[in-house]
C-alpha cells in the first residue's frame, strides 16, 4: 500500500509598515518554508496567519489592530509579531483569542508559535527532502530588495519610540550584509536598498570592526559597505542600482557623495531632517544645524550634481510657533529638497513629546501641512520640469497591456524615485519585449509636480 505524503501546511501573512518590518516578514517566512511550511495567498487557505505590526504612530497601531481582527474575523487562528507585540496585554484584552503574540525581529519565537499552532506535516519520507533554506522569500518584486544591515537605534528623540520597540544600535556582520546582498544581485536583484533605523550609525556599536571579504579587510561602516556594494554586478555585468535610506547627515556621510559621483552607488540619499527651525529641533531632542547642512548640501551638489535628496517633516510638534513653521518653508526654499514626505505629530503612548506644553491645535497642524505640501511640490514641479529633454536611465516596475490600437504602457523609477515613496516614470510605446527589472534610457517628454512622462530612446 502506497504511503500518503501529508499536504504542507500552510502560513498567511499580513506584513505593516516600514520596509524593515517587510524584511522581518521574509525572513520569517523563508525560515518557515525551510521547515515544510507553504505559503498561503488568503485567509481561506491558511492553516494560521500572522499580522507583522507597526506600533510607531497611534494611527499605524490603529491601522494593526484592524488588520488582527480582520485576520482573526476570517481565519480565526492568528499570531501577532512586530513592533506591536510589546503591547500584549491591549492586544490580549482586544482579542483574546489570539494564539500568540512575539515582539519585533523574534524569529525564533515566532517560527516557535507557528510549529505550535500548526505543527509541520513533514513526516520521515518528506524529511529526507532538503529544504530550500537558502532561498530567501521576497515580499518586493524579483527585481529589487531591501537589504537591512542592522536593528535599533542610539537616538532620544522626543516623538519617537524606535529605541523601546526594536532597542539599541545592533549591526549585522559586514560580511554577512555583502555576502546577502550578492547572493540577491546573482538571484536577479537589480535594485539594493539599504536601509536600517540609522544607516551613517551602522558599526557604532562594534567600533567599526574589520572583516575579512574577497581576501581583504573592510570595516562594519558606512562608507566602506558602500564602496564594496558598489563592485557587486549583475550576471549580465552591469552595476545594480545601490539606494541609501535613513541616513542621518554625520560628517562621514560627506565621504559617500564622491561614490555617487564615480558611479558606484545611485546619487540619491534619504536623510531624515524632521524639521529646521532650531527651537523645533531642540524639543525633538534633533542636532540643530540647519545652517551647517545648507553648506554640505551646496557642496555635495557641487560634487555630484544629479544627487537626490529626500527628507521627511513633522509639523505641529508641541511648541511650534508659526515663525517656527515659517522658518521650515524658508530653509526649504534654501536647500531645494528633491521629494519631501510630511507628516502631522502624532502622540505616541511611551514618547517623551508627549509631556511637552504646548500642543498645536489639530486645524493648525492641518493648515500647515497642507502648506508644507504646496511648497514642497512647487519645488519638486520646478526640479522635474528642468528635467525635460535629458536622456535618464530608468527602471521598469509594471508593464502594462496593449490598449486598443496596440500601443503598450509601462511604468519605472529614475535613480531620483525610491519604490513606493517617491514619484514614477509613466513611458508610453514600449516594446512588447520590455520587463519589469529591465534598466532603459527613457528620453522625458512632460513632468507635472511628481511624476516624468516620456519614451524609451
Amino acid at each position: 500500500m502506497a504511503i500518503e505524503i501529508p499536504e504542507a501546511r500552510k502560513v498567511g501573512m499580513v506584513s505593516l509598515g516600514c520596509p524593515k518590518a517587510l524584511v522581518d516578514s521574509e525572513r520569517i517566512l523563508t525560515r518557515l518554508r525551510a521547515d515544510g511550511y507553504a505559503m498561503s495567498a488568503d485567509y481561506a487557505g491558511a492553516d494560521v496567519v500572522l499580522v507583522n505590526t507597526c506600533g510607531f504612530l497611534d494611527s499605524a497601531k490603529e491601522e494593526s489592530l484592524a488588520a488582527i481582527g480582520e485576520a482573526i474575523a476570517e481565519n480565526g487562528r492568528v499570531i501577532v509579531t512586530g513592533c506591536m507585540g510589546n503591547e500584549a496585554e491591549l492586544i490580549r484584552a482586544k482579542f483574546p483569542d489570539v494564539l500568540a503574540v512575539t515582539g519585533a525581529h523574534q524569529y525564533e519565537a515566532v517560527v516557535e508559535a507557528v510549529h505550535e499552532a500548526a505543527p509541520p506535516s513533514q513526516g520521515p519520507f518528506v524529511d529526507l527532502i532538503p529544504q530550500p533554506s537558502d532561498a530567501e522569500i521576497k515580499l518586493t518584486p524579483r527585481h529589487y530588495s531591501y537589504l537591512k544591515i542592522s536593528e535599533g537605534c542610539n537616538h532620544a528623540c522626543a516623538f519617537c519610540i524606535i529605541p523601546q520597540l526594536r532597542g539599541k544600535l545592533a549591526s549585522r556582520r559586514i560580511d554577512a550584509v555583502l555576502r546577502e546582498a550578492e547572493k540577491l544581485v546573482a538571484a536577479g536583484t537589480k535594485e539594493l536598498l539599504v536601509i536600517s533605523q540609522d544607516t551613517s550609525a551602522y558599526g557604532v556599536d562594534v567600533r567599526h570592526e574589520e572583516r575579512e571579504w574577497k581576501g581583504r579587510k573592510v570595516r562594519t561602516h558606512m562608507t566602506d559597505l558602500a564602496r564594496e556594494l558598489g563592485q557587486l554586478r549583475t550576471p549580465e555585468g552591469h552595476a545594480p542600482w545601490v539606494r541609501l535610506h535613513y541616513v542621518y547627515p554625520y560628517p562621514h556621510v560627506d565621504a559617500v557623495i564622491p561614490l555617487m559621483a564615480e558611479g558606484l552607488i545611485t546619487p540619491y540619499l534619504d536623510i531624515p531632517f524632521q524639521h529646521a527651525a532650531p527651537n523645533v529641533l531642540k524639543a525633538m531632542k534633533r542636532p540643530a544645524n540647519e545652517a551647517k547642512v545648507l553648506e554640505r548640501l551646496k557642496a555635495w551638489r557641487e560634487i555630484c550634481p544629479d544627487i537626490t535628496i529626500r527628507s521627511s517633516f513633522v509639523v505641529g510638534f508641541p511648541g511650534e510657533t508659526e515663525e517656527d513653521f515659517q522658518y521650515l518653508l524658508d530653509w526649504l526654499d534654501e536647500a531645494q529638497l528633491d521629494r519631501v514626505g510630511g507628516f502631522r505629530f502624532e502622540p505616541v503612548a511611551g514618547a517623551a513629546a508627549n509631556d511637552l506644553p504646548n500642543p498645536v491645535p489639530e486645524a493648525v497642524k492641518e493648515e500647515r501641512y497642507q502648506r508644507l505640501m504646496e511648497k514642497s511640490a512647487a519645488i519638486s514641479a520646478a526640479k522635474l520640469a528642468a528635467k525635460v529633454g535629458r536622456t535618464l536611465p530608468v527602471i521598469i516596475d509594471e508593464v502594462g497591456e496593449p490598449d486598443e490600437d496596440g500601443d503598450i504602457g509601462a511604468t519605472g523609477r529614475s535613480q531620483a524615485d525610491a519604490p513606493e515613496i517617491d514619484g514614477a516614470v509613466y513611458l508610453r510605446n514600449v516594446p512588447a519585449s520590455l520587463k519589469a527589472g529591465d534598466i532603459v534610457q527613457v528620453e522625458v517628454e512632460d513632468a507635472d509636480a511628481h511624476d516624468l512622462f516620456g519614451v524609451i530612446v
